[in-house]
């Protein structure tokens, strides 16, 4: 037999194991480098005097979305439609499920007004509007971009006005062991985005080289396969969070990566150019809606997200996976 044609067959035998591999040590690059990332951002808060919940919203969602800003921005350059809408809409759902379900699930988060009234409100607006843009006639314009884009630095205007720790905060923060400088801080910060980062792209391409070896279609992987990859980060950093007692770093990242997914990737996105989206977006716009109403439900119950509530969020998101693969049919011949 032909030498190539061995190799050929060695490698597809192989290449889901080889696969599955990737993907368990790139999870352990991105768990690692969101404990560096934690660390190192509720120092650099304290020092500056800056919330940690605004750090959160701020530094760390913005860090942790690079994986979905790199899929989605790409996606957009080649016409690729399903791939960079559904990236952000299933990421956003599956952080708002499986990631902020599953840490109220190891630990009740607690949550505030300000994260309710100030955030909340960003991000139901933010949805609710995807929806009325895209939903409604199945395109991102560019017109549609540079308002989705306009609305974000108006909210990150208000995010850095309000900037400021609280009296309680910064007492904590002056008692707090610290490293001895903002530079080694800011450098760890980096790296551990870098680790993150890297580690999530290594993770989705592997995950969707064995999606489409099943014959899933282009907006089944990206809401899915694609969207928890590129949601690895906020998922490390949350989990991180919480086990740390950060609780305003995780709650925090999990919003402020949704707000800026869905005003500042797409935003971006449709500047570039515009896109026909598959039908399968209402679908999936209405379901991350639902979710986003009954997260702020949550947060306002007590002022906290039980391991009941995080149960139910968890659920909800499994059931629309599921939905989703079952839609897809299935595999082609």
């Amino acid at each position: 037999m032909d030498v190539n044609l061995l190799a050929l067959l060695a490698f597809e035998t192989y290449a889901p194991w080889l696969n599955g591999l990737v993907v368990l040590l790139s999870i352990g690059l991105v768990g690692y480098g969101a404990h560096v990332l934690v660390e190192s951002a509720s120092r650099i808060a304290k020092r500056l005097g800056v919330s940690e919940l605004v750090i959160g919203l701020t530094v760390v969602a913005f860090g942790t979305s690079a994986p979905e800003f790199a899929v989605t921005i790409y996606s957009a350059f080649h016409g690729q439609g399903d791939i960079s809408v559904g990236n952000i809409v299933g990421s956003n759902i599956f952080n708002l499920g499986f990631i902020l379900g599953g840490s109220a699930l190891v630990a009740a988060i607690p949550t505030s007004r300000k994260l309710l009234y100030r955030d909340g409100s960003v991000l139901i607006a933010s949805t609710v509007l995807i929806f009325l843009l895209v939903g409604l006639d199945l395109r991102l314009t560019r017109g549609d971009g540079a308002l989705l884009f306009g609305l974000l630095i108006l909210y990150l205007y208000f995010l850095f006005r309000d900037r400021h720790v609280s009296a309680e905060e910064k007492a904590a923060a002056e008692g707090a062991d610290m490293p001895p400088t903002l530079v080694r801080d800011s450098i760890l910060l980096v790296l551990g985005l870098v680790g993150i980062v890297g580690g999530a792209h290594v993770m989705v391409e592997s995950a969707s080289a064995l999606a489409r070896s099943m014959g899933l279609s282009d907006w089944v992987i990206a809401v899915t396969i694609v969207a928890a990859g590129t949601s690895a980060p906020e998922f490390a950093t949350s989990l991180a969070g919480v086990l740390k007692g950060r609780y305003e770093i995780s709650a925090g990242n999990l919003i402020g990566s949704d707000i800026f997914n869905l005003l500042g990737v797409l935003g971006l996105a449709g500047l570039m150019q515009d896109m026909q989206i598959a039908e399968a977006a209402r679908m999936s716009l209405l379901a991350l809606c639902g979710m986003v109403v009954l997260v702020l439900v949550f947060v306002r119950t007590g002022w906290k997200i039980s391991r009941l509530e995080g149960g139910v969020l968890v659920l909800i998101a499994l059931l629309r996976w599921v939905f989703d693969f079952a839609q897809q049919g299935p595999p082609a011949p």
